[in-house]
């Protein structure tokens, strides 16, 4: 199974015994809405994840915004909906891909290998005629053994030392004004982490939410070095995971997520914060 499928692939395999179907659609500042969707209308035989309830933590002082979740918690939570080590999983929303990146990333630090996004999502679905449903799923338990990958991610302390010694370079994948600093309408505190650079997450999909092909991701990204450790970042650790996918999908080795992002970053009053381009 490739890291993108596309809405025939999972037509055709939809009721394959091995495979399970996750429904990531949510909307920042709205969070009923996308289970309110789910409800309503969801591709026949899909779960649902909330992004703050499945694929989050617990608010805390520090952690950001959306802190990431405890591995053995969600793993529980897999084998609750009859998803095991083995089962391949099919991840979609409705906001270009960036929610179910999320869960892409999650279910990789649990050690997940059997994985892909749908390309163009929902949306895709509907359009191409598939068929919908209300129905909820009835799966059967399973258990599920995480198997903890702590080297993609990156906490406080790891980006603080990178600031310091520039081993690692920061990715910072929120719009070009927040990252500068000009317009910050979410966090209490604009701008970004000094030395960090801004690639733009939206910029890894087109206009219809599908993933740009690899030789458009290539060039994009051609600047980014393969031989040193990137650490990605966005407000709480969300939309940097569509940048993410995107360095996985090229082969990049080195790409880490600094799971508390910027509203981690600014919860210390001593971090640093830099302004503009620089």
């Amino acid at each position: 199974m490739d890291m993108v499928v596309s809405v025939s692939w999972l037509a055709e395999h939809l009721h394959d015994e091995k495979l399970a179907v996750v429904d990531c659609r949510f909307v920042l500042g709205q969070p009923e809405k996308g289970r309110d969707g789910y409800k309503t209308e969801h591709i026949p035989g899909a779960i649902y994840f909330d992004l703050e309830q499945d694929l989050s933590a617990p608010k805390a002082v520090h952690g950001g915004r959306h802190p990431w979740p405890d591995a053995d918690v969600f793993a529980t939570k897999l084998g609750q909906v009859g998803i095991d080590n083995d089962t391949a999983i099919v991840l979609y929303d409705e906001q270009q891909g960036v929610m179910a990146a999320r869960a892409y990333w999650v279910l990789r630090y649990v050690g997940h290998e059997k994985l892909a996004l749908l390309n163009g999502g929902f949306p895709a679905w509907k359009a191409a005629g598939y068929p919908v449903t209300a129905e909820m799923p009835k799966r059967s338990s399973a258990t599920y053994v995480p198997r903890v990958r702590k080297d993609l991610l990156r906490n406080v302390d790891d980006v603080r030392r990178h600031v310091k010694g520039g081993q690692a370079l920061l990715v910072d994948s929120r719009a070009h004004n927040r990252y500068t600093g000009e317009v910050e309408t979410i966090d209490p505190v604009g701008g970004h982490i000094p030395g960090a650079v801004n690639y733009e997450w939206q910029c890894v999909v087109d206009e219809t939410g599908k993933w740009k092909d690899e030789k458009v991701l290539r060039e994009h990204f051609s600047e980014l070095p393969r031989d040193r450790e990137v650490i990605v970042y966005c407000g709480s650790g969300v939309t940097a995971c569509a940048n993410l996918f995107a360095l996985e999908r090229l082969g990049y080795e080195n790409a880490k997520l600094y799971a508390g992002s910027w509203s981690d970053w600014i919860s210390y009053p001593d971090n640093p914060v830099a302004t503009g381009n620089g």
